[in-house]
């Protein structure tokens, strides 16, 4: 029997590749021989970088940059085969980064992902992905595009201050100094369809949680429809209009306009990277889960995106989490077939958090729903 186990991370329990190793340790008590194949497994979010680097051979890379508020900071990315970087632009720009008192998108800056991306390119790196969900910025990609070189210059020919309050300032964007950048190649992992600005644009429906007030939020709408103007004259298809240029503060805007990214959903751009696909076609089983299993899921979280790709070859699909919330049975009609928890016994939350006890939990759970099917298989 082959079985594809592709079970997104328990968020502040186990890894992708740990949660799928806990369910193959359960798998293999039952069968005597199965053929199992663990594939990492990611959002684009949150452990993009770690599921990916575990699951194709790459290696970790640790350079200081600047945080949102441009002090330096020690962040980590990604290095795969074939000179190709992975990026979380949390890790250098994200809201988790700052103390609750420090959110102010007027002056957070996407400066550190750019030195990111200078990194890498600096290394040879001429392919990039690049997760850019949990930011803190609302800057419309104008710090990135600082760092990679771009002059985004105010009416006296000096590059506008960092934040959305250097937006407003902008009279003309140059090209950038470095040529490196011209070979190199961006695909961006994003669910995020919002516009740049207006009433679905990234001011009004995400930067209040970035410790943006009213006032605030109108003001970067307006500059960034200006900003937009401005950047139509650089490259003459840039449009605010377009689907998942608000994500990200605006940010993929500018990976988008500027360095000519492709942005994909995050769970699309996982499996194609890792080839998954490939894996289920011949599959018997597909084994997919995450941390809480819930309405979000349904709406095309990694679980559902996996069953979908199974389904297109008529494969069943079980789904494991750690716990499961309102909405779940939604799951069901987008391709998982069953899903079970995995909690076993009446515990605090930070016994269930518990590497050792998810990892126990998640590996018996794996081992009775299989003997099941091994029963009902050999009968």
């Amino acid at each position: 029997m082959k079985i594809v186990i592709a079970i997104d991370s328990f968020k502040g329990s186990l890894s992708s590749f740990e949660a799928g190793n806990a369910a193959a340790e359960g798998i293999k008590r039952v069968l005597p021989d199965p053929e199992i194949i663990v594939s990492p497994v990611a959002d684009g979010g949150e452990g993009t970088v770690d599921a990916l680097v575990s699951g194709l051979n790459g290696r970790f890379r640790q350079t200081i940059v600047s945080d949102p508020l441009g002090r330096p900071i020690t962040a980590k990315y990604g290095i795969l085969p074939a000179n190709t970087a992975v990026i979380e632009m949390a890790a250098a720009s994200g809201l988790t980064l700052l103390k609750n008192e420090e959110r102010d998108p007027m002056h957070t800056t996407t400066f550190g992902t750019g030195e990111l991306i200078l990194d890498a390119v600096k290394l040879g790196c001429r392919n990039f992905i690049i997760g850019i969900g949990g930011s803190a910025t609302n800057d419309g990609g104008t710090g990135c595009l600082q760092a990679l070189g771009f002059g985004v210059l105010d009416k006296n020919g000096k590059q506008v201050v960092s934040g959305a309050a250097g937006i407003s300032h902008i009279s003309k964007i140059t090209a950038s100094n470095i040529s490196e950048l011209k070979e190199c190649n961006f695909n961006v992992a994003c669910d995020v369809n919002n516009p740049l600005c207006g009433e679905n644009g990234c001011s009004i429906v995400f930067a209040r949680q970035k410790g943006a007030d009213d006032k605030m939020i109108a003001e970067m709408d307006r500059a960034l429809k200006k900003y937009a103007e401005i950047a139509a004259q650089f490259v003459p298809s840039a449009s605010p209009d377009t689907k998942g240029a608000g994500a990200a503060g605006g940010l993929g805007f500018a990976l988008m306009f500027f360095l000519g990214a492709k942005l994909l959903s995050g769970i699309e751009l996982v499996i194609r990277e890792t080839k998954l696909e490939n894996a289920i076609i011949d599959a018997d089983i597909v084994v997919t889960g995450e941390g809480c299993l819930d309405r979000q899921t349904a709406m095309g979280k990694a679980p559902v995106g996996i069953a979908e790709i199974a389904k297109k070859y008529n494969k069943p699909v079980i789904a494991f989490s750690g716990a499961v919330g309102n909405g779940a049975e939604l799951c069901i009609p987008k391709g998982i077939d069953a899903f079970f928890p995995v909690i076993r016994k009446a515990s605090s939350l930070e016994e269930a958090m518990d590497r050792n006890n998810a990892r126990n939990n998640l590996a018996d759970t794996a081992e009775h729903v299989f003997r099941l099917i091994d029963t009902i298989l050999r009968k």
